[in-house]
């Protein structure tokens, strides 16, 4: 059985197509419900029992559905469950950061079934194609996977996306802009690609401190500021794919230069970026701290965990810094709360590490610049799992694509 290819290129009669659009239908509601009895797969899909088992003894026979007991009966016999295969159907999951890249293999199941890979790289790395499809084939043969049930390939990554086309437009070079057709013409297979943030989101949404709420916004808090959004239940890309940059909207006037090109930007005062900065500059003036007593002479190997740590250790100095940064965000998050009015905010990332230090000032913030009817029903609470949340999102995503209806415009073979 395929599962992704062009209708076009399908050479099956109007019988065959039909069960072909059933046995989707099966893997996509077993994806969605992890084990399901024949009955109710039948009543879900519109067809008969014995229909059912037959298009699940079917799909049992090419590996990608497996029985797993009984389940619970009314009276008579316990009916057999069914669930999909742990080891038929695998996807890539790639998320790439500022300055590096980490990488895993998810089966259906949405369990890593290789360990996080990472390696350096960036956006407008000419080289970032085949970088990501080498450490790929080392994941595929470290772990023994037959490289046939490698159905998709997803990625994460910073910058202005959309969706559909897959095309960067924060890249450089506008020749490299297009990352989905790039990797599916090096892959051959199901590409889809995403903004981290909002891949981020999605997978607090499905798996993580989002997960119950119709209306959730997620900060990936890290060298940048990102923001996804779920709107109504759904991940908002907007009109164009952009929506969620609260990083680089103005926040300070004549302020610092952004990577984006303006001055002021969020990101300039709220960052990672800025608290390294600033605690670089500390130590630089022989401020009364940990931090100058560890990293005078080699302030270049700052990172912000150590800054977290500091505070964590009682340092005034970094908790002034992480305060700073806090009551900045606590700020940038007011406008979002009252534009949105979302029931939860997820803040993630290496700054989100910080916890109360960071917690306490956004409240405060939140405090001064929100209408007290709109925040106090606003929880903001810390992910937990924020380091896979992107990775669980755009695989998430991927088996979406791979189980959804046949029409939906696919363009490969996986097998």
């Amino acid at each position: 059985m395929i599962l992704t290819k062009d209708i076009n290129n399908i050479k099956l009669s109007g019988n065959d197509l039909k069960k072909y659009r059933q046995k989707k239908k099966i893997l996509y509601l077993l994806y969605q419900n992890h084990t399901l009895s024949g009955t109710s797969i039948g009543s879900k899909i519109g067809v008969s029992f014995p229909t059912a088992l037959t298009l699940l003894n079917e799909l049992t026979e090419l590996n990608f559905v497996e029985t797993c007991g009984t389940g619970a009966s009314s009276g008579g016999r316990k009916p057999n469950m069914y669930r999909l295969s742990e080891n038929s159907i695998y996807v890539v999951a790639c998320e790439l950061g500022r300055y590096k890249a980490k990488m895993t293999i998810y089966n259906s199941h949405n369990q890593p079934v290789t360990s996080i890979l990472t390696f350096e790289t960036n956006i407008d790395d000419n080289e970032l194609v085949e970088k990501i499809y080498v450490n790929a084939q080392n994941l595929i043969q470290e772990f023994k996977i037959d490289e046939k049930h490698i159905h998709g390939i997803g990625l994460n990554m910073p910058g202005l996306i959309d969706e559909n086309s897959g095309i960067n437009h924060t890249i450089k070079n506008k020749e490299y802009r297009n990352v989905k057709q790039r990797l599916e013409a090096r892959f051959g297979k199901l590409v889809y690609v995403n903004n981290d943030a909002r891949m981020q989101a999605y997978g607090e949404y499905i798996f993580g401190k989002a997960k119950g709420h119709l209306n959730a916004v997620v900060v990936n808090w890290n060298w940048g500021i990102g923001m996804g959004l779920i709107l109504n239940g759904k991940l908002y890309n907007g009109s164009t794919g952009f929506a969620g940059e609260l990083s680089h909207t103005k926040f300070v006037d004549d302020g610092d230069l952004c990577i984006c090109g303006k001055r002021g930007c969020l990101e300039t005062v709220a960052s990672s970026n800025f608290l390294v900065k600033n605690a670089v500059n500390g130590i630089n003036e022989n401020v009364v701290s940990q931090l100058t007593l560890g990293f005078k002479n080699r302030v270049e190997e700052l990172q912000p965990e150590d800054v977290i740590n500091a505070a964590k250790l009682g340092d005034e100095f970094a908790i002034s810094l992480l305060n700073k940064i806090g009551l900045a965000l606590g700020k940038g998050l007011s406008f979002t709360i009252q534009l949105l009015n979302p029931e939860i905010i997820v803040l993630g990332g290496v700054i989100s590490q910080a916890n109360r230090f960071v917690l306490t000032p956004i409240q405060q913030s939140l405090n001064k610049y929100c209408l007290d009817k709109i925040s106090s029903n606003v929880k903001i609470v810390i992910s937990e799992n924020w380091e896979q949340a992107g990775l669980l999102g755009v695989s998430a995503m991927l088996f979406q694509q791979l189980f959804g209806d046949i029409y939906s415009e696919l363009k490969y073979e996986s097998f």
